[in-house]
């Protein structure tokens, strides 16, 4: 079953679940553009290729909201507004141990091989975060997130650099009880005909996220 928050002409808002790829990688894993291409073939009964443009992703193990473009003219200017920094996505996470209520990293990263790591010299790619803590339960902390910027696995990276690492996260922490603890649940950007400033949520109640639930 697919949850679908939006559609039009022009975009199509859904949520993708963990475990599932948001591109094909050539295995047989479940991903989005393949499951999204066929429910709008059936749909609207189209023949030939389907377009839908890609044009943000988020990991395999991550879950959370994404917006695919149904035209070639979408696409482009949901990408343009990505460039400018005009496409708004916030995170949830929850952390290992608590944190100042707010607070901003600001990092060095660089990609060896599938992972990512904190580099101390400027050989890397600066990465920048925002974070504020929503609550705290059992020396653990839910934290809301807004990137600056969008680097491999960044989030991951950087609070596990910082001590905080992700519940759940085998290749940056430990492997948990639940699935990995991060997941984008809001989405904000503008129509890309319309100028409309559409925003979308979806609050987290599984896994790690099921302790903190009445605080979001």
């Amino acid at each position: 079953m697919i949850n679908i928050l939006y559609e039009d002409n022009h975009l199509l808002v859904v949520e993708k679940k963990v475990g599932v790829l948001s591109q094909s990688d050539g295995t047989n894993t479940p991903d989005m553009l393949t499951i999204l291409k066929k429910y709008i073939k059936e749909k609207y009964n189209k023949p030939g290729n389907v377009y839908l443009g890609l044009v943000h992703r988020l990991d395999k193990n991550v879950g959370g909201i994404m917006v695919f473009a149904k035209t070639s003219k979408a696409a482009r200017r949901l990408s343009e507004q990505i460039r400018n920094r005009e496409f708004k996505k916030t995170y949830l996470a929850v952390c290992k141990g608590i944190l100042d209520s707010n607070g901003k990293y600001q990092d060095y990263l660089k990609r060896v091989g599938y992972r990512s790591e904190v580099s101390n010299s400027k050989d890397g790619k600066l990465a920048s975060l925002n974070y504020q803590v929503l609550a705290v339960n059992d020396n653990n902390s839910l934290v809301k997130i807004n990137l600056e910027t969008g680097r491999h696995h960044q989030i991951r990276v950087q609070f596990a650099y910082h001590n905080h690492p992700l519940l759940g996260d085998e290749k940056y922490g430990n492997k948990g009880k639940y699935p990995l603890a991060l997941f984008a649940y809001k989405l904000e950007f503008a129509h890309p005909t319309t100028k409309e400033i559409l925003n979308f949520t979806i609050v987290p109640q599984e896994g790690y996220f099921k302790n903190f639930t009445p605080f979001v």
